[in-house]
């Protein structure tokens, strides 16, 4: 049996300049971002540039930090690596692509997909949260702020956006 071929999506040429305006007297770290770290033309680029940007350190303002088993862990809000993907890498896709339980944990797969002018590159990874915890009297208890499956997407999302070097660094030994 002949199978017909999928036909490709066509990829824009250029991506029209998007404007977000914040609330007034508000600002978001990446304000001011295209001066510090130019992203070159607004036209499609080629991936290998798309990567070499997305290498570059993150600017410290952009980096929190959360206690951890008595450590400081850094990293980037998923909001934060939102707003560097659109500067850096324009007409970006992101997409759930698996939801997994367990007794006590919930698994998320997100796949990242970046378009560049010679290519399109889709990188996965996996975040996961407790669904539940106890306190020391057995009682239910809430074991992170907000609620478990954005915390895995949020994980996921973060981990795929570091396979295309966005915040790696963060991820080495001793970085924080």
């Amino acid at each position: 049996m002949n199978e017909l071929p999928t036909p490709e999506r066509p990829r824009p040429t250029s991506l029209p300049k998007r404007t977000v305006s914040p609330s007034p007297g508000t600002t978001h770290p990446t304000q001011g971002l295209a001066q510090e770290f130019p992203p070159g033309p607004a036209r499609m680029r080629l991936f290998a540039k798309i990567m070499a940007d997305l290498a570059k350190p993150i600017p410290p303002r952009l980096i929190r930090t959360r206690q951890q088993d008595g450590a400081t862990i850094p990293y980037i809000p998923w909001h934060t690596v939102n707003h560097l993907l659109d500067h850096y890498a324009p007409g970006w896709e992101g997409q759930i692509t698996e939801v997994c339980f367990s007794n006590d944990r919930i698994y998320v797969v997100y796949a990242l997909t970046i378009h560049a002018s010679d290519c399109s590159v889709t990188r996965m990874a996996t975040g996961t949260e407790l669904l539940k915890g106890t306190d020391r009297q057995g009682k239910p208890r809430e074991v992170a702020f907000g609620d478990p499956s954005s915390n895995a997407e949020s994980q996921a999302f973060r981990r795929a956006a570091a396979r295309f070097n966005l915040g790696l660094h963060l991820y080495e030994k001793g970085s924080g």
